[in-house]
């Protein structure tokens, strides 16, 4: 008897590809979470400085004096680019900020602070 060879994958080769590619998704996938959450805290503390910034400059042009508090975001907007909605940037993750008073170190902080890893915490 012949038989006609058929072109085709057994099923044991499809396995084994399914296997490998399991195996990479499994390492590749945690790699891309921490990977997210790292940037997302660099942009946080990024805009954490030009906040603060902003509000030793609005201090400086204002004659604020050490202690004296500062309304966020009203008078800090004219001093920092605005996103596209018009508004001062916000944490990526969802955190709020929040602006202590004039010459308190750090002066801006965000809600999330310590609480995720990597921490959203100016060094």
């Amino acid at each position: 008897m012949k038989y006609k060879h058929q072109a085709g994958f057994t099923l044991v080769e499809i396995m084994i590809v399914v296997s490998i590619i399991g195996l990479l998704a499994a390492i590749a996938i945690p790699n891309f979470v921490k990977a997210r959450a790292t940037s997302q805290a660099n942009a946080c503390i990024n805009n954490m400085r030009k906040i603060d910034d902003a509000a030793n400059q609005w201090a400086l042009e204002r004659g604020q004096r050490t202690g004296n508090a500062i309304t966020f975001p009203s008078d800090l907007t004219p001093y920092i680019k605005l996103n596209k909605n018009g508004s001062i940037p916000g944490c990526p993750a969802n955190g709020t900020y929040s602006v202590g008073s004039v010459g308190n170190v750090p002066s801006v902080t965000c809600s999330l602070g310590s609480t995720v890893t990597p921490a959203h915490v100016v060094p």
